[in-house]
């Protein structure tokens, strides 16, 4: 429906108004400064006239008071007689005694020969200004020194003149007048063209506002009657152009609608969206059929209440939450125990990163989780980690057998650290079958503060004692920081990770290769680095390496003895610490193992 606009608040009285402001405006500035100019011009072009012509008159009268005889007093009264015009008022000629010795007012003939009253012409200085007479009007004044004409610069006596200036500003009134009347007549000429240059404008525009609502309304059957060749008719061919597209959009929208639709219903996976409040605003079958509920039920309701996360998770939280969550909600009546089903979160954002809502992908991963279960136990009876100790165990029992049990000050040494490496076996044997604890995150730990420098030169030391018995030869390189870096670790399990990475190191390495181990400091972290020249990880294996029972070449990893369990407990560990362990790699140009801790740098001082 086709709201009424009233007339001022329509386009064609606002351009109407618009054009007829800006002509007034105009006509009143041009008017303004055309009548300013006049008067000053007028009044200027007075005054100089005025001091002229007083300044000629004082000439003369200086030449006439020089002279001497008893008629001086009559020649000067016809002098001013004879000068008198209609712009002048008043004209009196003073001697040097201040007396009035000639008048050009008839009224005033009776102030002949008296001392003059008027203080401006006291001191016989030249003076000009305007001033209101006794009938408020404007009046000139004008005073002039008359002086001696010999030459000395003698005053002998003064001219005062008052000239009428008010018609020069009646004048100035009546031709601004007149223009103001001119303005009025142009106004509403311009009234009368506006309207009309208004209407011819605001016309097609009208016809475009129908045209826009009938395609509001999904009607595309009509057009836009197109005039002329100015802008406004190309404006109407656009929009008609427009109209051609938004139709085309819109069956491609509907199209694209319904593909859509028939993908939600058809995938084997659970899809719900929401608004930016969380509000299910879609969902479908399958999600309905996983969380057993109805769409009527469903839409409108909270993400939080219809995923049962409400006690755990917040809409914020939810957003910030990167990791995918493991919902547990019971089978359907008919079977028993529970059902799992994966969620990830995916938030939908517009171009200017405005974040309208969320789409959840529920995948049913019940029998994933019972698989990893079993996964989970197996690792409590598999002794992966037993490789290493064992190796350095026989290296110095090799080396005892070899004499060194003969050398009084080697053997006892290589007696204790065999110990500790068996004593050191059984812990990780608990390790192992405390893995399991580390997913529920029961583990214990047993945390305390270590020179992190020394424990990697301990652990390197190892490995460098059993180089002479591997089948390959390797070197490696350490580089790091000067800074004793201390830290709260758990020490055997912290070890447990460097051997399962080291032992991968040389496993993998090249005979003759070298392990760069590098150590440094980060501003809250302290980083363990391991690079090895061997085969590489394929870059598509990259993120599943730390999984569990994950190998990139089963048949290689066989063969080198590998369970898949070690880079998976090693991760374990970095998360039981709040640390990170991850890989870059080449394939076929070695890998690059990083081992990252939380690090509070402490001051020397606390130690005294």
């Amino acid at each position: 429906m086709e709201k009424k606009v009233r007339f001022y608040r329509s386009v064609n009285f606002k351009i109407a108004f618009s054009f007829i402001l800006i002509l007034l405006i105009s006509i009143e500035i041009i008017g303004a400064y055309f009548i300013r100019g006049l008067e000053k011009s007028t009044i200027d072009n007075f005054t100089k006239d005025m001091n002229q012509r007083v300044s000629l008159l004082s000439t003369t009268l200086g030449a006439t008071m020089a002279e001497e005889g008893d008629n001086v007093a009559a020649q000067l009264q016809r002098i001013l007689e004879n000068n008198t015009a209609a712009d002048i008022g008043e004209m009196w000629v003073v001697d040097d005694k201040g007396i009035v010795v000639a008048t050009n007012d008839v009224g005033q003939k009776d102030i002949v020969g008296k001392k003059n009253e008027y203080s401006d012409i006291d001191d016989f200085s030249m003076k000009q200004y305007v001033t209101l007479d006794d009938n408020n009007k404007r009046v000139y004044i004008n005073v002039q020194p008359i002086q001696s004409p010999t030459g000395d610069s003698a005053v002998i006596g003064a001219l005062y003149v008052k000239s009428d200036i008010e018609q020069k500003y009646t004048e100035i009134s009546n031709t601004a007048l007149i223009f103001f009347t001119a303005s009025l007549i142009a106004g509403m000429i311009s009234i009368v063209v506006a309207l009309l240059v208004a209407r011819s404008i605001t016309k097609p525009i009208k016809e475009m506002q129908k045209q826009a609502i009938r395609i509001a309304q999904g009607d595309y059957s009509e057009k836009v009657d197109v005039q002329g060749h100015d802008e406004l008719s190309q404006l109407a061919e656009t929009f008609n152009k427009l109209s051609d597209r938004i139709e085309d959009a819109q069956d491609t929208m509907e199209a694209e609608r319904n593909r859509l639709d028939s993908v939600l219903t058809h995938m084997t996976d659970g899809v719900i969206a929401t608004d930016r409040r969380g509000k299910v605003i879609t969902i479908n079958e399958m999600a309905l059929s996983l969380l057993e509920t109805t769409n009527e039920e469903a839409i409108g309701q909270s993400i939080l209440n219809l995923l049962d996360l409400e006690e755990e998770y917040t809409l914020r939280k939810l957003l910030e939450t990167p990791e995918e969550i493991l919902i547990t909600r019971p089978k359907p009546d008919s079977e028993e125990g529970n059902m799992t089903l994966r969620s990830d979160f995916a938030m939908i954002r517009r171009e200017s990163g405005f974040i309208s809502g969320l789409v959840v992908v529920l995948h049913d991963v019940t029998e994933q989780e019972k698989t990893a279960e079993e996964r989970r136990q197996f690792v409590s009876n598999v002794s992966h980690e037993l490789r290493t100790p064992l190796t350095s165990v026989r290296s110095y029992l090799e080396a005892l057998e070899e004499g060194a049990w003969q050398d009084q000050t080697v053997a006892p040494e290589f007696i204790h650290v065999t110990l500790g490496e068996t004593d050191r076996m059984i812990r990780m044997i608990n390790d192992l079958l405390n893995l399991s604890r580390m997913d529920s995150g029961a583990q214990q730990m047993d945390l305390e503060l270590v020179n992190f420098n020394e424990l990697v030169d301990y652990i390197l030391d190892r490995f460098d004692m059993m180089v002479n018995s591997q089948e390959k030869n390797y070197r490696i390189i350490r580089e790091f920081t000067e800074r004793d870096l201390w830290v709260e670790i758990d020490t055997d399990k912290i070890m447990q990770v460097i051997d399962n990475v080291m032992n991968n190191a040389i496993k993998y390495s090249p005979d003759g290769g070298k392990i760069e181990v590098h150590l440094i400091e980060t501003h809250n972290n302290v980083v363990l680095s391991i690079a090895d020249e061997g085969l590489g990880i394929p870059k598509k294996d990259l993120e599943k390496v730390f999984e569990r029972f994950y190998r990139v070449d089963k048949a290689r990893a066989r063969q080198q003895g590998g369970t898949g369990l070690g880079l998976a407990i090693s991760k374990e560990v970095m998360k039981a610490h709040k640390g990170q362990i991850w890989v870059e790699s080449v394939e076929g140009k070695g890998s690059t193992f990083y081992i990252s801790l939380p690090y509070e740098p402490y001051e020397e001082d606390i130690w005294e």
